[in-house]
């Protein structure tokens, strides 16, 4: 009545030889941590650009020490101030780019949460702090 099935199972192939390297927990954690601070970095890098600012620049330094930290070392590549296409009206853009900012720090604190790094995990709740209050008065530069 059946057909018997002539083939392995897609499934038993893929779990007897796998030749696709798997990283750990704490790996992937300390990769979608170190990407999640570097996209925050490249954020406060672009406010910079619109709104120079010295917390800005000291936080910018900070995210840029813990992903070369994260990344084993390595200094994650930064434009000097990214110059982007002013729009009509640049405190919304601001604004914008302190709610991405913000939603990011809060993407960084919850994978520094998880793999219980306290320093990032601080650094994140920061910025979080800081954009928070930035965008509750959006006429201050920084």
């Amino acid at each position: 009545m059946y057909e018997p099935i002539r083939g392995k199972s897609v499934h038993t192939m893929a779990a007897e030889g796998s030749d696709v390297p798997r990283r750990s927990r704490e790996a992937e954690l300390e990769f979608q941590l170190a990407g999640h601070l570097a996209a925050l970095l490249a954020l406060t890098d672009e406010l910079r650009s619109q709104a120079p600012c010295e917390d800005l620049d000291e936080a910018a330094e900070q995210l840029a020490q813990q992903v070369a930290r994260l990344r084993g070392g390595v200094l994650p590549a930064r434009a000097a101030l990214p110059v982007t296409a002013r729009e009509d009206d640049p405190q919304t853009r601001v604004a914008a780019l302190h709610h991405r900012a913000h939603d990011l720090a809060g993407r960084a604190l919850v994978v520094a949460a998880s793999r219980a790094d306290t320093r990032a995990a601080i650094l994140a709740a920061q910025r979080m702090e800081a954009h928070a209050e930035a965008l509750a008065r959006p006429l201050s530069p920084c």
